[in-house]
Protein backbone atom coordinates (compact mmCIF):
# COMPACT_ATOMS: atom_id res chain seq x y z
CA UNK A 1 0.00 0.00 0.00
CA UNK A 2 1.30 3.91 -1.09
CA UNK A 3 0.78 7.09 0.99
CA UNK A 4 -1.55 7.53 -1.95
CA UNK A 5 -4.00 4.78 -1.04
CA UNK A 6 -4.71 6.41 2.19
CA UNK A 7 -3.89 10.04 2.12
CA UNK A 8 -6.57 12.57 3.12
CA UNK A 9 -6.56 14.65 0.01
CA UNK A 10 -8.61 17.46 0.64
CA UNK A 11 -6.23 19.31 3.16
CA UNK A 12 -6.87 22.38 4.68
CA UNK A 13 -4.03 24.71 5.00
CA UNK A 14 -2.92 28.29 6.28
CA UNK A 15 -0.19 30.58 4.36
CA UNK A 16 2.62 32.00 6.90
CA UNK A 17 0.63 34.97 6.74
CA UNK A 18 -2.13 34.10 8.25
CA UNK A 19 -3.08 35.16 11.96
CA UNK A 20 -2.67 32.46 14.52
CA UNK A 21 -6.24 33.06 15.97
CA UNK A 22 -7.18 31.86 12.53
CA UNK A 23 -5.74 28.69 12.38
CA UNK A 24 -6.96 27.90 16.83
CA UNK A 25 -10.51 28.34 15.56
CA UNK A 26 -9.60 26.25 11.98
CA UNK A 27 -8.61 23.58 14.62
CA UNK A 28 -11.53 24.06 17.03
CA UNK A 29 -14.26 23.74 13.97
CA UNK A 30 -12.99 20.69 12.28
CA UNK A 31 -11.65 18.84 15.26
CA UNK A 32 -8.15 18.26 13.98
CA UNK A 33 -4.36 19.01 15.90
CA UNK A 34 -2.27 20.50 12.52
CA UNK A 35 -2.66 22.19 9.93
CA UNK A 36 0.12 22.17 6.75
CA UNK A 37 1.34 25.80 6.06
CA UNK A 38 2.19 26.28 2.13
CA UNK A 39 3.63 29.35 0.22
CA UNK A 40 1.84 30.45 -2.89
CA UNK A 41 2.49 27.39 -4.78
CA UNK A 42 1.12 24.81 -2.22
CA UNK A 43 4.75 24.00 -1.47
CA UNK A 44 4.80 22.96 2.44
CA UNK A 45 7.05 25.50 4.33
CA UNK A 46 5.94 24.35 7.81
CA UNK A 47 3.34 22.90 9.96
CA UNK A 48 1.10 24.65 13.04
CA UNK A 49 -0.27 22.03 15.43
CA UNK A 50 -2.21 22.26 18.80
CA UNK A 51 1.80 21.91 20.13
CA UNK A 52 2.68 24.63 18.97
CA UNK A 53 -0.21 26.97 19.70
CA UNK A 54 -0.23 25.27 23.19
CA UNK A 55 2.58 27.28 24.24
CA UNK A 56 0.89 30.48 23.71
CA UNK A 57 -1.69 29.26 26.76
CA UNK A 58 0.98 28.24 29.25
CA UNK A 59 3.33 29.89 31.13
CA UNK A 60 7.13 30.64 30.40
CA UNK A 61 9.54 28.64 31.97
CA UNK A 62 12.28 31.08 32.49
CA UNK A 63 15.74 29.35 32.11
CA UNK A 64 18.05 28.40 35.39
CA UNK A 65 21.03 30.73 35.46
CA UNK A 66 23.79 31.62 38.06
CA UNK A 67 26.20 34.39 38.19
CA UNK A 68 29.49 34.27 38.37
CA UNK A 69 32.12 37.11 38.01
CA UNK A 70 29.34 39.34 36.70
CA UNK A 71 28.55 36.87 34.12
CA UNK A 72 25.26 35.02 33.50
CA UNK A 73 25.31 31.01 33.11
CA UNK A 74 22.49 29.42 31.75
CA UNK A 75 21.91 25.93 33.66
CA UNK A 76 19.57 25.58 30.95
CA UNK A 77 19.66 25.68 26.93
CA UNK A 78 18.12 29.15 26.51
CA UNK A 79 17.45 28.54 22.81
CA UNK A 80 14.63 26.61 24.38
CA UNK A 81 13.37 29.71 26.07
CA UNK A 82 13.96 31.52 23.08
CA UNK A 83 12.44 29.89 20.96
CA UNK A 84 8.86 29.49 23.00
CA UNK A 85 9.04 33.12 23.79
CA UNK A 86 9.31 33.57 19.89
CA UNK A 87 5.73 31.34 19.59
CA UNK A 88 4.67 32.56 22.85
CA UNK A 89 4.14 36.61 21.18
CA UNK A 90 3.56 35.43 18.14
CA UNK A 91 1.29 37.11 15.73
CA UNK A 92 1.21 35.30 12.42
CA UNK A 93 1.06 31.74 11.85
CA UNK A 94 5.46 32.09 10.60
CA UNK A 95 6.21 32.98 14.10
CA UNK A 96 4.54 29.97 15.85
CA UNK A 97 5.12 27.45 13.19
CA UNK A 98 7.39 24.13 13.00
CA UNK A 99 9.31 25.32 9.53
CA UNK A 100 10.69 21.17 10.18
CA UNK A 101 8.46 19.11 8.13
CA UNK A 102 8.61 15.22 7.34
CA UNK A 103 7.07 15.06 3.77
CA UNK A 104 6.26 11.89 1.69
CA UNK A 105 6.23 11.59 -2.38
CA UNK A 106 2.44 10.11 -3.17
CA UNK A 107 4.43 6.41 -4.24
CA UNK A 108 6.06 5.88 -0.97
CA UNK A 109 4.76 2.69 0.45
CA UNK A 110 2.63 3.24 3.90
CA UNK A 111 5.61 1.47 6.40
CA UNK A 112 7.85 4.26 5.39
CA UNK A 113 5.23 6.74 6.63
CA UNK A 114 4.73 4.66 9.92
CA UNK A 115 8.37 4.57 10.34
CA UNK A 116 8.69 8.37 9.75
CA UNK A 117 5.96 8.95 12.62
CA UNK A 118 7.74 6.74 14.81
CA UNK A 119 11.37 8.34 14.50
CA UNK A 120 10.77 11.44 14.46
CA UNK A 121 7.12 11.18 17.39
CA UNK A 122 4.73 13.42 14.99
CA UNK A 123 1.31 12.71 14.42
CA UNK A 124 0.93 13.53 10.92
CA UNK A 125 2.98 13.61 7.22
CA UNK A 126 2.19 15.86 4.28
CA UNK A 127 2.22 13.68 1.00
CA UNK A 128 3.46 15.71 -2.04
CA UNK A 129 3.80 15.38 -5.52
CA UNK A 130 6.65 17.58 -7.42
CA UNK A 131 7.29 19.31 -4.16
CA UNK A 132 3.52 20.28 -3.82
CA UNK A 133 1.07 18.94 -1.33
CA UNK A 134 -1.17 16.85 -2.22
CA UNK A 135 -2.54 14.85 0.79
CA UNK A 136 -1.41 14.35 4.22
CA UNK A 137 -0.93 11.28 6.27
CA UNK A 138 -2.27 10.54 10.52
CA UNK A 139 -2.15 8.30 12.50
CA UNK A 140 -5.98 7.47 12.22
CA UNK A 141 -5.25 7.09 8.34
CA UNK A 142 -2.91 4.91 9.15
CA UNK A 143 -5.70 3.19 11.30
CA UNK A 144 -7.97 2.93 9.14
CA UNK A 145 -6.09 1.31 6.50
CA UNK A 146 -5.40 -1.04 8.67
CA UNK A 147 -9.31 -2.53 9.54
CA UNK A 148 -9.81 -1.89 5.58
CA UNK A 149 -6.78 -4.49 4.57
CA UNK A 150 -8.28 -6.72 7.19
CA UNK A 151 -11.48 -7.11 5.80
Amino acid sequence: MLAKDIMTRDVMTVKPEDKVDKVVRMLVDNKISGIPVVDENRHVVGIITEKDLMIKASELKVPFYVTLFDSIIFLENPMRFNNEIKKYTAAQVKDAMTAKVYCVEEDAPVAQVVEIMQKRRINRVPVIRHNKLIGIITRNDIMKSMVTSNE
